[in-house]
C-alpha cells in the first residue's frame, strides 16, 4: 500500500468518525456538560444562599443574645432594687418595733415611778400621821419636836 492512500483512508475514517460523533454523540456530550454546569451553578448559588442565611442566622442569634443580656441586666437590677426595698422595709420595721418597745419600756418606767411615788406618799402620810400622834401625845416642847422630826427624817 501506498502511504498516501493510507493517509487518505485514515483521514476519511477520522472525519467520518468525527462527523458521526458530531452528529450523534456531540448533543449528548454537550447536554451532559451543560447539565453539569447547571448543577455546579446551582450548587454555587445554594452555597451563596447558605452563606447569606448563615449570616442572617448569626445576626438573629446575636440580636437574641443582646436581648437576653439586656433582660438579664434588667432582672438583676430589679432584684437589687427589690432587695434594697426589702432591706429598707426591714430597717423601718425594726425602727418601728424599737420605738414601740422603747415606748412600752418608758410606759413601764412611768407606771413604776408613779407606783413608787404613790407608795412613798402613802408611807410619808403614814409617818406624818404617826408623828402627829406622837406629838399630840407628848407635851409641846421644842426639844421634843426637834428629836421627833429627826426621828421622822431618819425613817424617811
Amino acid at each position: 500500500m501506498d502511504p498516501n492512500i493510507t493517509l487518505i483512508i485514515q483521514c476519511a475514517a477520522f472525519f467520518s468518525v468525527a462527523w458521526l460523533v458530531m452528529k450523534f454523540g456531540w448533543p449528548y456530550i454537550m447536554a451532559a456538560i451543560e447539565e453539569r454546569q447547571a448543577k455546579i451553578a446551582e450548587g454555587l448559588a445554594a452555597a451563596d444562599r447558605s452563606k447569606s442565611e448563615l449570616a442572617q442566622a448569626e445576626e438573629r442569634v446575636n440580636e437574641q443574645l443582646r436581648e437576653a443580656r439586656t433582660k438579664a441586666a434588667e432582672i438583676i437590677a430589679l432584684a437589687e432594687t427589690r432587695g434594697n426595698q426589702i432591706i429598707d422595709a426591714a430597717k423601718q420595721e425594726a425602727i418601728v418595733e424599737g420605738n414601740r418597745q422603747k415606748a412600752a419600756a418608758q410606759a413601764d418606767i412611768l407606771a413604776a415611778t408613779t407606783k413608787a411615788r404613790e407608795d412613798l406618799r402613802k408611807q410619808v402620810s403614814a409617818l406624818a400621821v404617826k408623828g402627829a400622834e406622837k406629838l399630840i401625845k407628848r407635851e409641846i416642847d421644842s426639844n421634843a419636836h426637834k428629836a421627833l422630826l429627826d426621828e421622822l427624817a431618819a425613817e424617811i
